[in-house]
C-alpha cells in the first residue's frame, strides 16, 4: 500500500469503521499525518497524502510533531524578541495571527534578517526577489519592511484559500499556481514537511 493510498467507507456500523480504520492505518507508513473529508453522498475518504482542499487533518503523528515542537532552537546570535513589536503591528494590521508569522519566520529563515536562501529568496521571511517587488518592499534585508511584505502575502493567500491556513502555507512554500493545479497541498516531501513543521511551530507559539 502506497503512501498515496486514499480509504473510502460508506455510513457503516461504529464497530465496522473503526475494524476497517485499525487494518488500514497498520498499512501506513510510520509516520504519517491522517486527511479526511466526508462528501455529498455520505462517503469519508482518508488519506495520508492530501492532493484536495477539502481534506483536512484528522490525525496528526504525534511522535514526528513532538520532534518538530522540540526543535525551537536558534543561533545564540539570535534574539526572536527583537522583532516581537513588528510582528505585532502587521499581525493588527493585516489581521494575521502572531503565532502564524512567527512560526512562517521561523521555518523560513531562524530569525536571521540577513538570510538568503539558495533561490535567491531573502530576509526574515525569506521572499523572492519578484514576491518583494509586487509586494513593493524596496529592501527585503530590512526586518519591518520584510516582515510587512510576507505578512500581506499571507493575508492575501489566507483570503484566496478562505482561511485555510494548511493551504495558504503550502502557497507560501511552494507557490499559489501548484497548490491551485493539484487541489491542496502539493505532493512534494518538502512542500509537506514545511506545512508540518509551520503548523507544528504555531502551535507551540500558542501555547507559549
Amino acid at each position: 500500500m502506497g503512501p498515496d493510498h486514499i480509504i473510502r467507507h460508506q455510513r457503516m456500523p461504529l464497530a465496522a469503521i473503526a475494524g476497517l480504520w485499525i487494518a488500514w492505518s497498520a498499512a501506513l507508513p510510520a509516520h504519517a499525518d491522517i486527511y479526511r473529508f466526508e462528501d455529498e453522498e455520505g462517503i469519508v475518504h482518508f488519506t495520508d497524502a492530501p492532493t484536495d482542499k477539502r481534506f483536512k487533518i484528522f490525525m496528526r503523528d504525534l511522535k514526528k510533531d513532538r520532534q518538530l515542537r522540540t526543535k525551537l532552537r536558534f543561533a545564540a546570535s539570535v534574539n526572536p524578541a527583537e522583532y516581537d513589536h513588528i510582528i505585532k503591528t502587521y499581525a493588527d494590521k493585516y489581521g494575521v495571527s502572531q503565532s502564524l508569522i512567527k512560526a512562517v519566520i521561523h521555518a523560513e529563515s531562524g530569525y536571521n534578517p540577513n538570510a538568503v536562501s539558495p533561490k535567491g529568496a531573502s530576509g526574515l521571511m525569506q521572499l523572492m526577489p519578484e514576491t518583494a517587488r509586487s509586494l513593493k518592499v524596496s529592501n527585503s534585508f530590512n526586518p519591518r519592511d520584510n516582515v510587512e511584505g510576507g505578512v500581506k502575502y499571507l493575508r492575501f493567500l489566507l483570503d484566496t484559500f478562505r482561511g485555510d491556513v494548511s493551504l495558504a502555507v503550502a502557497a507560501y512554500n511552494a507557490g499559489l499556481s501548484k497548490v491551485a493545479r493539484f487541489g491542496g497541498i502539493p505532493p512534494f516531501a518538502e512542500t509537506r514537511n514545511y506545512v508540518n513543521r509551520v503548523l507544528s511551530y504555531m502551535q507551540t507559539y500558542q501555547a507559549d
